[in-house]
């Protein structure tokens, strides 16, 4: 396993673009300090960003796993040219002459997906709890510690995701395609939601229930938007007369059918890396 990771990780090193946009990423991923900078006006309320809480624990685990997910299309590029440049460089024909099954080929596309997802968790972890210590109202370590489960849910949504994107790699080879195709299967599931919910069930609440089982959407019901459980939007909600209830816990099916893509997605790359003339 060690040698399959390692070779994987040197592929990426040793390629300039892949390396300067693994960097890139982790480097924005300790941006999330900056958000307390943000300071903007909504109607009559004045929203400053280190005021609302947001460093608070335990709700900075679903503000900043929240916010560090849409960072996730910067490695998407690194997992997608990764595949692209096996078949363009020769690579994978080269890996399986020198002895590599095609079966430990995936493997190790796989393991460099977990690691990449682990890697990123155990980075936004990092960065809130430091974040969390110096800025947080609430230092008790129940408090802290609390609600952790948002940060297996970014897990489990980079570990899907990569999956996805590793899989359009296999699919379509070539890197920009394949991020092509990703953008279009993105709207082609907003497109599905909106004729579904008007013309088949006609009720959308029914629509968004069906699309729980579609890959993107799935993911992205993971980690529910925090913005509206800020101070000052919960304040604006109430002077306009709008009270309402909204479920942002994580919840173990939405996990299980990620998990279930995640399945899915490699089984099939390797099966089609398996029957394709290499």
């Amino acid at each position: 396993m060690k040698r399959l990771l390692f070779i994987e990780l040197q592929k990426i090193w040793k390629n300039r673009a892949s390396r300067i946009l693994t960097l890139t990423y982790f480097i924005l991923l300790s941006s999330l300090a900056l958000i307390s900078a943000i300071k903007f006006d909504l109607g009559p309320i004045h929203i400053d960003a280190s005021e609302q809480g947001i460093y608070n624990f335990p709700f900075i685990w679903h503000f900043n796993s929240y916010f560090a997910a849409w960072l996730k299309i910067f490695l998407a590029v690194v997992i997608v040219s990764m595949m692209a440049n096996e078949y363009s460089y020769g690579t994978l024909k080269q890996n399986l002459i020198d002895g590599m099954s095609k079966k430990e080929f995936i493997t190790s596309k796989f393991l460099t997906v977990i690691l990449f997802a682990a890697v990123s968790t155990l980075f936004v972890f990092i960065v809130s709890l430091i974040l969390g210590l110096i800025f947080s109202d609430y230092n008790e370590f129940g408090i802290i510690f609390s609600q952790m489960e948002y940060l297996l849910a970014f897990f489990v949504k980079l570990l899907g995701f990569f999956s996805f994107c590793l899989f359009l790699g296999v699919l379509i080879k070539r890197s920009a395609f394949a991020l092509g195709f990703l953008f279009f299967w993105y709207f082609t599931e907003k497109i599905i939601y909106g004729v579904i919910g008007r013309f088949v069930f006609h009720d959308f609440d029914v629509a968004k229930k069906v699309m729980a089982f579609f890959p993107l959407e799935s993911m992205s019901n993971l980690i529910e938007e925090p913005i509206t459980r800020l101070r000052a939007i919960k304040t604006l909600g109430t002077q306009m007369g709008v009270f309402g209830i909204k479920d942002y816990d994580v919840h173990f099916s939405s996990i299980l059918i990620v998990l279930t893509w995640t399945a899915i997605f490699i089984f099939s790359s390797y099966k089609i890396i398996k029957k394709r003339d290499l």
